[in-house]
């Protein structure tokens, strides 16, 4: 696991006493848990609402700080959660509007509280992404198990004979395990290959949990964070012969791509869903009322409803819901949420870029948040991630390291021109 030693911001704490280490060792553990929790949401309101509802009372009863450099991501997704609640008076089922809302409103709060730890302190992330590393390997081993019937229970941990661990869905679990497989990634291209025998194991566990999931975004969302992390580090090596590793490396990892998903195929079941689920336009996407129908008819009909239509009443004008993020924000946030929510994705975006060539001790999570983040912009055109967790994290942690670039900039610029006296 690859960590760095980012020098302090000035708002760190200097722990002097014998008291407060303590009480910083139990706020790291604490987030460690929290993020670990993230990947258990069979039911809800799952142990990570829960815990998080008290972790993030505590640590702002005690001072969480709000760095002016989330302010866009704050006010975005204020405006966002404005625009749902007045598109709750137009819902046909106002209280099950209002749930929705409620959740999202909590979602929030989560992806401000992400900010703002990671930009007190962006050392941080090292916390986090063990955290995450350890869930996803946990939850994918779950859903390796599960779906080959290896343990107890191995229903609970299957949907329509797809792997879905310990998530409600196989389309939210494969793409949780995106960004830990990034992070492994990266360990591999940049760390001699000895050193890397442990996440070479856990990147083709994720691989696999991935595979089983049969998520033709997570699919899409993997083979984008891959190549646009393997493009980074080529850039940005300048030896021709680390350059050389990088080809060696890519082709040795195609060939044992190839060769794990052969293992995986030879199996039956395996092979027959493939064959049906690797098809790029399914049945239900280009029917008459299909996916892509239901996108063209819903930006239409929102034209003229500036509310929108109340969340979760699009289902009942058509046979599924939106899956469509973008869609879903005008219809179940109005044109207020659904402007405030493209802002968001192209600000996002546009503000992180940049970091991910700055020389920085947070670079590697730059890259890794990076590509993940806007690979979950792409695939947010064919699916719904309003309420998945792991996207409010990844926010909330692009908008931590914003804030962090944006403190070290404020200091140079101080440095370069001090104040005259």
């Amino acid at each position: 696991m690859s960590t760095f030693s980012a020098p302090a911001p000035p708002f760190t704490h200097t722990f002097r006493s014998p008291v407060r280490p303590t009480a910083a060792g139990l706020s790291l553990a604490s987030l460690w848990v929290a993020v670990f929790l993230g990947g258990f949401v069979i039911r809800e309101p799952a142990p990570y609402e829960l815990f998080m509802l008290v972790l993030v009372s505590v640590w702002a009863f005690f001072g969480l700080k709000l760095s002016s450099g989330i302010g866009p991501m704050v006010v975005c997704y204020l405006v966002y959660i404005a625009g749902g609640l007045l598109s709750v008076t137009v819902a046909g089922n106002i209280g099950q509007a209002a749930m929705y809302i409620a959740v999202s409103g909590f979602l929030v709060i989560t992806a401000i509280f992400y900010a703002a730890v990671v930009a007190e302190d962006p050392r941080r992330l090292n916390v986090i992404r063990s955290a995450y590393v350890a869930s996803s390997a946990l939850v994918g081993g779950i859903g390796i198990l599960g779906y080959f019937g290896l343990i107890p229970g191995a229903e609970l941990f299957t949907l329509y004979d797809r792997a879905k661990g310990t998530f409600e869905d196989p389309n939210v679990f494969g793409p949780f395990l995106v960004l830990p497989a990034a992070f492994l990634i990266r360990d591999i291209l940049t760390r001699p290959l000895r050193e890397c025998l442990g996440a070479i194991a856990l990147t083709a566990l994720l691989v696999l949990a991935i595979f089983l999931s049969f998520s033709r975004a997570a699919w899409g969302l993997l083979a984008f964070a891959g190549l646009g992390l393997y493009l980074l580090v080529f850039i940005g090596e300048k030896s021709i012969s680390r350059r050389a590793r990088l080809v060696g490396l890519a082709i040795a990892g195609t060939a044992f791509l190839i060769a794990l998903l052969a293992v995986a195929l030879s199996f039956d079941t395996v092979s027959s869903l493939f064959e049906e689920r690797a098809r790029l336009v399914q049945d239900y996407d280009a029917s008459r009322l299909g996916r892509f129908a239901r996108h063209a008819a819903g930006f239409e009909m929102i034209m003229d409803k500036p509310l929108g239509l109340g969340a979760l009443e699009f289902r009942n004008f058509f046979p599924e819901d939106e899956h469509n993020s973008y869609l879903k924000a005008f219809t179940s946030y109005g044109w207020l949420g659904g402007f405030s929510y493209l802002i968001l994705m192209v600000w996002t975006l546009a503000r992180l870029f940049p970091l991910v060539f700055q020389t920085r001790e947070w670079q590697p999570f730059a890259q890794c948040i990076f590509v993940v983040f806007f690979g979950h912009a792409l695939i947010a055109v064919v699916i719904d991630t309003d309420h998945w967790r792991h996207m409010y994290m990844l926010v909330g942690l692009a908008w931590g390291l914003i804030a962090a670039e944006s403190d070290v900039l404020r200091r140079l610029r101080a440095r370069a021109c001090p104040p005259k006296v």
